[in-house]
């Protein structure tokens, strides 16, 4: 296809694939008449991958990303799905790496249409092809249309919440902070900085609150409405208590005991931040106990893994993050070779740094031999709330340097 070409599709769900020398990060945006997204929910992409009628599907680098597109599934009004692009990398341009589009049926395989956008430079993301109803008859238009701005740009373009007004505070609860604008997308500046944490020697020794069940594997996400929440591997709660984000301190405990009595082991808890491509800005360890300008703090080095409580603690102020950082994982490597099979009762809770409540458990279950494991994942949404996802993944990697990659891949 050439730019402003077009086709009919002849089949009801289509599957469009764009690959390029490099890893790229591809997404679907539902529009209706006026060109806009209805809310955010119509942006799909890697961090959310199912919408009505439009799905993505991660190539995890060795193939390329895809967007699948049933027309037949569209809700009423949706009259144009457009699919986007950019390089994985932060700030690489497509100079030199044109991407190509192809468009297949998404049952049978077989190509329907290809297209390479041609004589590409600063863009840094890019519209490739749209899938239209025109008369109808769905059709796919070759695009190729540029942003020099990311894919903030095109977000922007076509009507995603870039930088969103927060809900105010209750009028009962004056002493909270306020809510930034945060967002998946770099925004307004973070909240005024509270007062510096401090790290307790150990958890309250009250027990804890009976944990609320967790929502069954697929039903979706869940809140803290009903309580503390016990997570399964895979599971995702999203940190609203009562309707409202908790845009507070909150601290990620993560324990483990020797699986095999006598023998020490010594482990590292990590967290590392990823911006909106999943690009790494920092990494919090112990031999950096502070990042981001003190929003990320860690309790330092624990070497035995004995006694009770959390081993090693990492305070996360969410309103003063940066609104570039996104994503955040927190993983445990064995500096010392030690795998994970040496391991009991490794867990990760999160704890609200002010009143000590505990908020998401999440108990690692089996254990495989290797170095590094990704714990749990903190996300913000469009919306400007907190998502923290169980992970539970073993990985090679001895130093939280290791971690960095395969932490992205999880984004």
């Amino acid at each position: 296809m050439t730019p402003g070409s077009n086709l009919p599709l002849g089949t009801v769900r289509v599957t469009v694939d764009v690959a390029a020398p490099v890893r790229l990060d591809v997404s679907g945006l539902l529009l209706a008449a006026n060109g806009k997204v209805r809310s955010d929910a119509d942006f799909i992409f890697y961090n959310q991958p199912s919408g009505p009628g439009v799905s993505h599907r991660s190539g995890g680098g060795a193939a390329p990303d895809s967007i699948t597109v049933d027309t037949g599934a569209l809700p009423p009004g949706i009259e144009r799905i457009v699919v986007t692009a950019s390089p994985d990398a932060a700030g690489q341009t497509f100079q030199g790496i044109e991407p190509t589009a192809t468009v297949r049926h998404a049952e049978t395989g077989a190509v329907i249409a290809s297209f390479t956008p041609p004589r590409l430079g600063t863009e840094t993301a890019l519209v490739v092809v749209e899938v239209y109803q025109r008369g109808g008859v769905w059709k796919v238009r070759a695009v190729g249309q540029g942003y020099a701005n990311g894919l903030a740009g095109i977000a922007t373009d076509f009507g995603v919440s870039v930088d969103e007004e927060p809900t105010p505070p209750p009028a009962a609860a004056p002493q909270a902070p306020a809510a930034p604008s945060p967002s998946s997308w770099p925004s307004a500046p973070a909240a005024a900085p509270p007062a510096a944490p401090s790290f307790p020697a150990a958890p309250p020794a009250a027990p804890a609150p009976p944990a609320a069940p967790a929502a069954a594997p697929g039903t979706g996400k869940i809140n803290l409405d009903k309580g503390r929440v016990s997570l399964q591997k895979n599971q995702t709660v999203s940190l609203v208590k009562n309707g409202r984000p908790l845009l507070s301190q909150v601290k990620m405990g993560l324990g483990w005991e020797p699986a095999f009595r006598g023998r020490d082991i010594d482990l590292d808890a990590s967290v590392i931040a990823y911006g909106p491509q999943r690009d790494h800005i920092d990494s919090c360890y112990f031999g950096k106990l502070s990042i981001l300008g003190g929003a990320i703090k860690h309790s330092g080095d624990n070497l035995t893994g004995e006694g009770g409580g959390d081993d090693e603690v990492i305070v996360v102020d969410l309103g003063r993050l940066p609104a570039e950082a996104t994503g955040l994982v927190f993983t445990v490597n064995s500096f010392s070779g030690q795998k994970f099979t040496e391991v009991a009762k490794a867990y990760c809770r999160l704890v609200d740094a002010a009143s000590g409540e505990e908020l998401v458990r999440f108990d690692l279950t089996g254990a495989e031999p290797q170095t590094g494991v990704m714990m749990a994942k903190l996300i913000r949404q469009f919306s400007g709330e907190w998502e923290m996802t169980a992970i539970g993944e073993f990985v090679k990697s001895r130093t939280v340097r290791g971690m960095v990659k395969p932490g992205s891949q999880t984004l």
